[in-house]
C-alpha cells in the first residue's frame, strides 16, 4: 500500500532523485520498516531490479519521461488529488535480473529437440554395433552376460539374491514353486553402505555385504533344510561394469556410480563374495552374475515373453536387450542353444552428440571420473540434483537469487539430491511452501515465491532433457534390434521393463521419458512399444536365474 505521509513522498519524488526500483506485477507500493523499498514481483518484468545492489546507480524518475522499467500508477488506482508520476520501487518478492541470462542459455543448452534426439538415437544405435564388432570399439562396452536361457516357469527351490548397485545393497529370498505356483513368498531387507566403504578396500565392502546377507539368513527359521554336501544358491546382481568369464564368474573393470575402491579392479567379483561369505560361516555359493539390468530383464520376462529391453534408472543407469548370437561379431568360441543371448550395454558410457552445459562439464571435471560415464551423469539420479545445485550457485553468486550473500550450505557438493527435486516439482501451493523448506532445510536458502519458480524452472530444465535424453537411448537400442529383425520389433508388441527409483518416483521425469519415445517413433511405431514399470525386477530377477543355473535338483 502507499505510504500513509504520501504527499511528503510525494514532493520529495518530484525534487530529488528517487532510489527505488520497479515492481513488476505489484500495482501498490510498500516499504519495509527500515525504510527502503521491496524489490520486485517478476525478474523477467523488471529491467532495472538488478541494479538494486548499486541503489546510487538508479536513474532519476521524472513525471515527464518514463524510463523503461519504470511504471505509472493506473488511473483506476490512483489516490484523490495524487498527481500521475512515475518511480521505481523494490518488492519484496524480487529476484535480480541477473538470473535471466543464466537461466536463458542454461534453458538453451539443455534443449532437446526432435533433430538432436534422433541423433542421440543413431549415435546410440551406431556404438551399439561398434561395441559388438570388437572389445573397445565404442564407448559401449556390450558385454556377454553368459544368460542364453531365460527362467521358463519350472524353477523350484528356495533361492537367495543379492543386488548391490547403489548407496544401499538388497537381500531377498525367494519360494518357487513351478509352473503351478510360481513366486510362493518372497523376503527382502536392505542395508545402506557407509560413504567410507565407497572409498575403502575390496575385503571391507564385501565383509560388510556378507554380514548383512548373514544376519539375513538368520531369519529363515530353519523352514528350509538342505542335503548333505549342498549350499544356498545365490544370484549376486552387481551393477557395476564387469567382463564376465561365465555365468557365475565376472572380473570388474572399474568401479562407477561414486564408487572408488581399491583392490577390486581386475578381481573376480564372484570369488570377492564368496571369500567373504566363507569368512562368515555362511553355506551359500554364487550360482549366477547378473548386471541389474539383466536380473530386471529376466524377472519380467517370467511374466512376459514379449520383453526383449530391461533400463535402470536410479542412482545411476543402464540398459541390456536380448540380442541375436550372429550379430555379435567378437563372439567366438560360445555357443548358445537358443541361439540368443542377453547383452549388457554399460550405456552409461555414452558420450555421442550430447548437449553438454558448463555445469556439466564442471561437475564431471570434478568427479572421481573425468571425462567417463557422461550419459549417466546427464540422466541419473545420483547427478541430476547436483547440476541443479550448480545453477542455483551461479545464480546466487552472479545474480543474487537468494538476496545479497550466497548461502553457505548451497556450496557444498551433493547436497541437494534428486529426490529433493522430485518433492518441490510435486509442490502444487501457491507459494510453493513445499519447494521453501527444502531450499531452507536442505540447503539454509531463504527464499521467495519468485525465486521458488525460478528453482521449479531449473529442475524441470534438468529433468526434462534427463528423461528426454533416456527415451532416445530407449529407441537407439529398438532401432538396432530391429536392423537385425525387420518387423520382429516394431512389428509386434514389445516390451521395455523398466527399475530404479529415479523412473518409479519422479513421475515428471517418466512422463518426459514416454513422451520422447512416441515423438521419435511416430505413432505407428510407437504403439507397438509398451514401456512398463517393473518393481525389485532385478533381485527377483538374479533369484530366478540362480534356479535356472543351480548345480543341483531343488524338490524341497
Amino acid at each position: 500500500m502507499i505510504a500513509r505521509n504520501w504527499r511528503r513522498h510525494l514532493v520529495l519524488a518530484c525534487s530529488i532523485k528517487v532510489n527505488i526500483n520497479v515492481p513488476s506485477q505489484a500495482e501498490t507500493l510498500s516499504k519495509t520498516k527500515t525504510g527502503k523499498h521491496r524489490t520486485c514481483t517478476d525478474l523477467l518484468d523488471c529491467a532495472y531490479c538488478h541494479h538494486h545492489q548499486q541503489e546510487e546507480a538508479m536513474s532519476t524518475v521524472t513525471a515527464a519521461s518514463p524510463a523503461a522499467g519504470s511504471f505509472c500508477i493506473p488511473r483506476s488506482r490512483r489516490r484523490i488529488n495524487m498527481p500521475r508520476f512515475t518511480m521505481t520501487v523494490r518488492s519484496s518478492n524480487a529476484v535480480s535480473v541477473g538470473v535471466a541470462p543464466i537461466l536463458t542459455k542454461f534453458k538453451h543448452d539443455c534443449a532437446t529437440p526432435l533433430p538432436l534426439l534422433r541423433h542421440v538415437a543413431d549415435a546410440m544405435a551406431t556404438d551399439m554395433r561398434a561395441g559388438l564388432a570388437v572389445d573397445g570399439g565404442s564407448d559401449l562396452k556390450m558385454i556377454l552376460s553368459y544368460v542364453d536361457t531365460l527362467p521358463t516357469g519350472n524353477e523350484r527351490g528356495l533361492f537367495y539374491a543379492l543386488d548391490l548397485g547403489g548407496t544401499n545393497f538388497r537381500v531377498l529370498r525367494v519360494q518357487l514353486g513351478g509352473k503351478e505356483e510360481r513366486v510362493i513368498a518372497t523376503e527382502f531387507d536392505q542395508v545402506s553402505i557407509p560413504q567410507e566403504l565407497m572409498f575403502g578396500t575390496s575385503e571391507e565392502l564385501f565383509d560388510f555385504i556378507a554380514s548383512g546377507l548373514a544376519k539375513f539368513a538368520e531369519k529363515e527359521g530353519g523352514k528350509f533344510h538342505l542335503p548333505p554336501g549342498r549350499k544356498r544358491e545365490i544370484g549376486f546382481t552387481f551393477s557395476f561394469p564387469v567382463r564376465q568369464t561365465s555365468i557365475d564368474s565376472g572380473i570388474l573393470i572399474k568401479w562407477t556410480k561414486g564408487f572408488a575402491i581399491s583392490g577390486t579392479a581386475g578381481r573376480d567379483v564372484v570369488a570377492c563374495l564368496n571369500e567373504a561369505m566363507d569368512r562368515q560361516g555362511l553355506d551359500m555359493r554364487v550360482s549366477a552374475l547378473v548386471n541389474d539390468t539383466v536380473g530386471t530383464l529376466a524377472g519380467a520376462r517370467y511374466w512376459d515373453d514379449d520383453v526383449m529391453v530391461a533400463v535402470i534408472l536410479g542412482t545411476g543407469t543402464n540398459a541390456c536387450y536380448v540380442e541375436r548370437m550372429d550379430a555379435i561379431p567378437k563372439l567366438q568360441g560360445h555357443v548358445s542353444p537358443s541361439g540368443r543371448t542377453i547383452v549388457n550395454t554399460e550405456w552409461g558410457a555414452f558420450s555421442n552428440g550430447l548437449p553438454l552445459t558448463v555445469f556439466d562439464r564442471d561437475m564431471d571435471a570434478a568427479s572421481i571420473n573425468p571425462g567417463e560415464q557422461i550419459f549417466e551423469k546427464t540422466i541419473s539420479g545420483m547427478y541430476l540434483g547436483e547440476i541443479v545445485r550448480r545453477v542455483l550457485l551461479k545464480m546466487a553468486a552472479e545474480g543474487s537469487l537468494f538476496g545479497e550473500s550466497v548461502p553457505e550450505k548451497l556450496s557444498t557438493p551433493f547436497v541437494l539430491r534428486t529426490p529433493d527435486l522430485s518433492a518441490m516439482q510435486q509442490d502444487t501451493s501457491d507459494d510453493l511452501n513445499v519447494v521453501g523448506s527444502i531450499l531452507y532445510n536442505i540447503a539454509g536458502v531463504e527464499s521467495n515465491l519468485s525465486a521458488r519458480k525460478i528453482v521449479l524452472e531449473v529442475c524441470d530444465t534438468i529433468v526434462m532433457r534427463g528423461g528426454r535424453l533416456a527415451g532416445a537411448g530407449i529407441v537407439g537400442i529398438l532401432q538396432k534390434m530391429e536392423e537385425d529383425s525387420t518387423g520382429l520389433i516394431f512389428g509386434k508388441r514389445t516390451v521395455v521393463a523398466m527399475d530404479g527409483g529415479l523412473y518409479e518416483h519422479y513421475p515428471q521425469y517418466k512422463r518426459y521419458l514416454k513422451d520422447a519415445v512416441k515423438e521419435i517413433l511416430g505413432l505407428e511405431k510407437s504403439k507397438n512399444v509398451v514401456i512398463e514399470h517393473t518393481k525389485d525386477g532385478s533381485g527377483i530377477g538374479a533369484s530366478l536365474l540362480a534356479a535356472s543355473n543351480s548345480k543341483y535338483e531343488h524338490d524341497f
